[in-house]
């Protein structure tokens, strides 16, 4: 039997580098071992440096903000566990034993699931705590309705065409029946419903360059078809983001948003959930939810 004095919350997500000398050592443990090709590396690098990396990463302070943020809310102890970079996961994992917990609720901070993506973290988890405690896993919350609301609102009245993006996989993820196209679908249509947009579409971005096929259409190719369409104002509201990151600070305002330029379209994008008090307040929400059904050991 677990109560709150023995419950703690390891609060996950992707990682970003620090500064910028770290960039070559966090794209090597994403690459887990593959050869990396230079001129990736050199983009990587470069792109951090033009958003400014070298005076510190948006995305760790954000992360942290948000974790301190939903431990007030909570009155638990959480913990951040990055997946490629430091705090690890492993070591938030052992920070909540180390303070006496029997039940750890493991949260990602991307609503939907894939297994080669929230599986993985689940997976890194599970292998940390090692079973020496209960997990209570929350594995996609992207229909959450306090989730829909914020998106809705922020899009609510837009008079520009929504595009709802999400970060792209490889597309064999759906020869295995991968439920992650269909629960970004799903969000889009539940925001788009709550918000009364009517004119709408989907969109993939942030595509690797593994020389296989992934999941489309692409932002930058679905912008030129919009344009054809006669389409020339454009809200992006990212629904599998809850940050600002790389993702959306290069892919989207820089990439997207120079696409758009050379298109002739006004292009535009909603403010991230980042640590707004509405946001932790749903991620409270999944870790109430978690705690009140019975967890795996």
């Amino acid at each position: 039997m677990t109560s709150a004095a023995d419950t703690a919350v390891v609060l996950m997500a992707y990682g970003s580098p620090e500064r910028l000398e770290d960039v070559p050592a966090y794209y090597a443990d994403i690459r887990g071992g593959r050869p990396i090709r230079p001129e990736l590396l050199a983009d990587l690098v470069e792109r951090y440096r033009r958003l400014g990396i070298d005076r510190g990463s948006p995305l760790n302070a954000i992360t942290e903000e948000t974790r301190g943020a939903l431990e007030t809310e909570l009155g638990l102890p959480v913990f951040t566990g990055m997946r490629h970079w430091t705090p690890r996961i492993a070591d938030a994992a052992e920070a909540a034993l180390s303070r006496g917990a029997h039940r750890i609720v493991g949260l990602v901070l991307a609503p939907h699931f894939s297994r080669m993506s929230i599986g993985a973290y689940r997976r890194q988890l599970e292998q940390a705590v090692a079973r020496r405690a209960e997990i209570a896993f929350v594995e996609s919350w992207g229909s959450h309705p306090g989730f829909v609301a914020l998106l809705a609102e922020r899009i609510r009245g837009a008079e520009a065409h929504v595009v709802f993006t999400a970060h792209s996989l490889p597309a064999r993820i759906l020869d295995d029946g991968d439920p992650y196209e269909e629960q970004l679908l799903e969000t889009a249509r539940l925001v788009a419903a709550r918000a009364r947009a009517a004119d709408w579409s989907f969109s993939y971005q942030s595509e690797s360059q593994t020389g296989e096929p992934w999941l489309g259409p692409d932002i930058l190719d679905h912008l030129a078809d919009l344009r054809s369409r006669g389409v020339r104002d454009v809200l992006a509201c990212p629904v599998g983001f809850v940050a600002d990151h790389l993702e959306i600070r290069w892919d989207l305002d820089t990439e997207a948003t120079a696409r758009a330029d050379e298109l002739g379209m006004r292009f535009a994008r909603i403010e991230m959930p980042n640590a707004d008090p509405a946001f932790v307040r749903v991620l409270a929400e999944l870790v109430q939810r978690a705690l009140s059904v019975p967890s795996q050991a």
